[in-house]
């Protein structure tokens, strides 16, 4: 069994929660925000009343990621793992949403999963961890725009 790493990315938005929500949490808007990452994005899996079980792809046509919800709480927490096809062992990524004193939110966008080779776990945190700040930043822009 493989070493468990994890990393955490934190942000803080003047959006309200339920903006920066609304578009993490929706696998067909990531396209909008999440450029140069992401250029293409869609619902593979349609997400039900509760969330859960909604799968997002998320890449660059032919290739991407599918994301499936584990957890799902309106407006205040997203938890998501690669479906189908898993790049890494056991990712979980957790994306949390709180109102902060300023009016605005305190993003959290953490994430962890099992090395797939031994020796791989800290370069796969160093570039997991770069694209999530990517992604983070670039989320935090979109929802403050006018």
């Amino acid at each position: 069994m493989g070493k468990t790493y994890s990393f955490e990315v934190n942000r803080t938005s003047s959006a309200s929660p339920a903006s920066l929500f609304a578009l993490e949490a929706d696998g067909s808007r990531w396209s909008e925000w999440a450029k140069p990452v992401v250029f293409h994005s869609r619902w593979a899996r349609e997400p039900g009343a509760d969330g859960v079980g909604a799968v997002r792809a998320v890449g660059l046509w032919p290739v991407y990621l599918h994301e499936e919800t584990l957890e799902y709480e309106q407006d205040r927490k997203h938890v998501y793992g690669f479906a189908g096809l898993a790049l890494l062992k056991d990712y979980r990524a957790e994306v949390s949403f709180t109102p902060n004193a300023s009016g605005g939110t305190d993003l959290r966008w953490t994430g962890r999963f099992t090395e797939p080779l031994p020796g791989t776990g800290a370069g796969i945190r160093t570039a997991l961890r770069a694209v999530i700040s990517i992604l983070a930043t670039r989320l935090v822009k979109h929802a403050e725009r006018p």
